[in-house]
């Protein structure tokens, strides 16, 4: 795979620790990961968020569990037989649970990016499960060091809401994909009015911008009450009241199957997940449908997708025409 400088397209070679090109343009390769974006973004607290819990939602190490495997095959609708040398971008990584899933049951070769350093997360998961079919790489989705109409397929999961501008980060996953690739994306989906009327809307303003260590802290001074009276809501049918609790909806949110310590592990996870965000931009689905259909794509799916034990995703996938 041809990489390129993403603001000036020249080509990169490396030279040393560094990947450079012919006018000067130098990008660092570190932990043997080459990073196209400074460390300090508005995505740190992903950063800190996956290298803390960097193997909470791994299929492989959690017992073999299923949930991301099931969600995976479940939202692409892919065959794995398909994908065998077949080259896939992944954008938003995090600490690879869904990377894991394409480098165990497929013979793909991955391309997967995050803007934060998850990828240094990612490479201790996944780097030697199939190190000749995995490329990490530290980038912006606006700014993504591959040439356009470069991949077989596209995925991004759980990270669209998260970035600045939805639509122009559905454009820039369409383009890198080739013609007749396939995209996959999910994404926080609007449901109505009482979306945003919710705890997690309503604190933002004042957790996203508190240090990622005080904030993780208090949710884990925390989650152990607020998980024994979510749970007490919701088997007394007063689930409606969990949206005005500071925690994850346990019902909605986390997989079901998962044991005491499991569920506490990732409810700490999905809260700060919840509270830590610069951005939180949920979309209607018939929205991102045309987001897709405007940039030459064809809509083979726009709805929601149900995997495991009552989970369902918000997903749209199609195939790039032009």
């Amino acid at each position: 795979m041809k990489l390129i400088n993403p603001e000036t397209k020249e080509s990169l070679f490396q030279k040393g620790d560094n990947l450079v090109d012919n006018k000067g343009g130098i990008f660092p390769i570190i932990n043997k990961i080459p990073r196209f974006v400074d460390a300090d973004n508005y995505c740190s607290n992903f950063g800190f968020q996956w290298n803390k819990f960097s193997k909470t939602q791994l299929d492989e190490k959690n017992d073999n569990s299923q949930i991301s495997k099931q969600r995976f095959f479940a939202e692409t609708n892919w065959d794995k037989e398909d994908l065998s040398e077949k080259n896939i971008l992944e954008v938003g990584s995090g600490a690879g649970r869904f990377s894991e899933v394409v480098l165990v049951h497929t013979q793909a070769n991955l391309y997967s990016v995050d803007y934060s350093d998850a990828v240094s997360a990612n490479l201790k998961n996944n780097g030697s499960i199939a190190p000749e079919r995995l490329q990490l790489f530290q980038a912006s989705i606006y700014d993504l060091p591959f040439l356009d109409d470069s991949f077989d397929k596209v995925f991004c999961l759980g990270v669209l809401q998260h970035t600045p501008d939805f639509e122009k980060s559905v454009k820039s996953l369409i383009n890198k994909a080739k013609m007749g690739g396939e995209i996959v994306v999910d994404f926080y989906p609007i449901n109505g009015w009482w979306t945003k009327f919710n705890a997690k809307y309503i604190l933002r303003p004042f957790t996203k911008k508190m240090p990622n260590d005080r904030l993780i802290s208090l949710i884990e001074k925390n989650v152990d009450w607020l998980i024994r009276l979510s749970l007490f809501f919701s088997k007394y049918k007063l689930g409606f009241l969990n949206r005005f609790l500071p925690i994850v909806d346990l019902e909605s949110v986390l997989p079901k199957g998962l044991n005491v310590k499991q569920v506490r592990e990732w409810a700490i996870l999905d809260t700060f997940d919840m509270f830590s965000p610069e951005f939180d931009n949920p979309q209607k689905i018939s929205s991102v449908k045309q987001m897709f259909e405007k940039n030459g794509v064809l809509v083979e799916f726009s709805g929601y997708v149900h995997y495991g034990k009552n989970s369902k995703a918000a997903v749209v996938r199609g195939t790039k025409l032009s």
